[in-house]
């Protein structure tokens, strides 16, 4: 006989077979699921998956709205400083006149 012919099975097949020899005698499940507790699973996934989300959102819009909040201190400081050089230009030019 060759040896060439009679191959040995790989590991991932031998595990492949085992498993598959494993789950064979296991039928699928005949069991029923009310509408109580298909609702209640339909609901936990729901907040899972919306928790998930809104985590999600908030990583992504929180450098947005931090750049927003810098850019408007900006300009509020900026007009702060233009206003008190303004009104401190009008109080020499009035004290010049009088």
């Amino acid at each position: 006989m060759n040896k060439l012919s009679h191959k040995t099975p790989t590991p991932l097949i031998r595990s492949g077979l085992a498993a598959a020899l494993m789950l064979a005698p296991f039928a699928a499940a005949q069991a029923y699921v009310g509408p109580g507790a298909g609702l209640s699973l339909l609901g936990a996934l729901w907040g899972v998956v919306a928790a998930i989300g809104a985590a999600l959102l908030f990583v992504v819009l929180w450098p947005i709205r931090r750049m927003r909040r810098r850019k408007k201190e900006e300009a509020a400081n900026a007009a702060a400083a233009d206003k008190t050089a303004h009104h401190g230009d009008s109080s020499h030019e009035h004290s010049s006149n009088s």
